[in-house]
């Protein structure tokens, strides 16, 4: 895909996890913010890391990541907001802290593993609070689904066993529930579906209907109710 449409393509997301609002803003009350720096390592546009700093004024927020087109869209959100806030071109786990709390949602990949996130980020927050969200087996998943999130993917009983031997406890526990994740499927296609209407004769249009199709078939066929989706509030 070009950059054109590469750039659109999640613009009808909230945040890139499948999160309700009512569900954000009871995990934000969970990581008791205050004073202090926040990092967000793979903040994408840091949506969760504004709304983060607006509840909490005397909060220093960082976001880092790769995505230059994400960051782009966090930098122009603050500014609109009015939010300071720094956003930084960087690898996830390149970052070395130390910070007093931190998010890390969707971002273990950048460490290797979900174990190595929960070691690395212990060392990120030596003392506080970090919001970690991790995708894990809610059933047993087919091969097709095995392939596409790999085997580094846990069940939720040995992700807590790694929670516990990197040294944090378990604030709070929630996981995305099947409206949260089929709004968040829904919506990562959008923009494209929407482009999709306006554009039917565009030479791009064959590999962007394709694309849409098959991610609606893997989501529906292989891993919808397979994969599941939990927020931790952990503490040291």
């Amino acid at each position: 895909m070009d950059d054109e449409l590469n750039a659109l393509r999640r613009t009808r997301l909230r945040w890139n996890t499948p999160l309700s609002e009512t569900h954000a803003e009871l995990l934000l009350d969970r990581m008791d913010l205050g004073a202090g720096h926040l990092v967000d390592l793979g903040c994408g546009w840091g949506e969760l890391l504004l709304r983060a700093l607006r509840r909490a004024p005397g909060l220093r927020g960082t976001g880092v990541d790769t995505d230059v087109t994400g960051l782009e869209r966090g930098r122009a959100a603050a500014r609109e907001r009015g939010v300071d806030v720094e956003f930084t071109e960087a690898d996830a786990a390149s970052w070395g802290g130390p910070a007093d709390r931190a998010f890390c949602v969707g971002a273990a990949h950048a460490f290797g593993s979900t174990k190595a996130a929960l070691e690395g980020l212990a060392r990120v927050v030596p003392s506080g609070r970090l919001l970690y969200g991790d995708g894990f087996w809610a059933a047993p998943p087919n091969p097709a689904a095995a392939e596409i999130f790999g085997p580094d993917t846990l069940t939720l009983p040995d992700l807590l066993d790694a929670v516990d031997a990197a040294g944090w406890r378990v604030l709070h526990l929630s996981t995305a529930d099947q409206l949260e994740w089929d709004d968040f499927e829904s919506s990562s296609r959008r923009a494209w579906q929407e482009w999709l209407l306006a554009h039917p004769a565009d030479p791009r249009a064959p590999e962007v209907r394709a694309w849409l199709d098959e991610r609606q078939r893997q989501y529906v066929g292989d891993y919808r109710g397979v994969l599941g989706l939990v927020y931790l509030v952990l503490g040291r």
